[in-house]
């Protein structure tokens, strides 16, 4: 097996061990998480493909869509363990709640919950199955597969570009991925989408991640000065709503 395709599976291996509670054999060697990021998308395409696949299944023995679409997304949550959802609500409890820097960050680490979590989690989660629930089900395995990948590209890059916000995070302790690194996520994840979605559809869903990546990075790094691993996990939340609104959207328009 060549030196490239190896280290593409032990890629695959590590983002398998950071994104999900899959259990994954002990390796000799200690994991590149840092090269890792550019599996991220083929990860999010099989998580997507799950949870697509189970809302489907749901639907087919008689459960109502939104009934349906609900615990599809919450079997989905259990198989990453939350990582993103727990992100998007230490970012919205730190952003909302801190009055500098300091206490944002101060804030962000804490693992309770406030109330500003609470209504990030709780918005995700109601505009997720509102678009889920609304997808025609021919396309719910595919677009999902689609929104995963593309939501898990974002990650890279802004791990690549953004400084840090604390030298001691998540984030800082996984490694700084370079340009070829990030650059090849992006290119895996838009594969991805047009192999999954219309070319339009891929097109403007690859547009909205990056709007919404974009947006997130600004606000990022004007309350905290840059990223953290709660912000590349809420990242992973923004980018996911947007897209598969997007994708419901559309797909109510044909």
């Amino acid at each position: 097996m060549s030196p490239n395709v190896t280290n593409w599976l032990d890629d695959i291996s590590t983002a398998t061990m950071f994104l999900t509670r899959i259990p994954v054999p002990h390796r000799d060697q200690p994991p590149n998480l840092a090269r890792a990021y550019r599996a991220f998308p083929l990860l999010g395409a099989a998580i997507g493909a799950v949870i697509g696949a189970l809302d489907l299944f749901l639907l087919r023995v008689g459960l109502p869509t939104i009934a349906a679409a609900a615990l599809a997304l919450g079997a989905g949550a259990l198989l990453t363990g939350a990582l993103h959802e727990d992100g998007l609500a230490d970012t919205a409890d730190g952003f909302g709640g801190g009055s500098d820097k300091a206490a944002k960050l101060a804030v962000m680490r804490d693992s309770r919950l406030g109330t500003f979590g609470v209504l990030a989690l709780l918005t995700g989660f109601v505009a997720r199955v509102g678009a889920l629930s609304a997808m025609p089900g021919s396309e719910i395995v595919l677009a999902m597969m689609a929104t995963h990948a593309l939501a898990r590209a974002p990650i890279a890059v802004l791990a690549a570009v953004m400084p840090y916000a604390r030298p001691d995070g998540l984030a800082a302790a996984a490694g700084r991925p370079d340009f070829v690194i990030a650059l090849t996520a992006c290119l895996v994840a838009m594969a991805i989408a047009f192999l999954a979605l219309p070319a339009v559809s891929a097109i403007i869903a690859a547009i909205i991640a990056a709007i919404a990546a974009a947006s997130l990075a600004v606000l990022a790094q004007r309350q905290i000065g840059g990223q953290t691993g709660d912000v590349l996990g809420a990242a992973e939340q923004v980018c996911e709503i947007a897209v598969l609104v997007t994708l419901a959207a559309r797909a109510g328009q044909v």
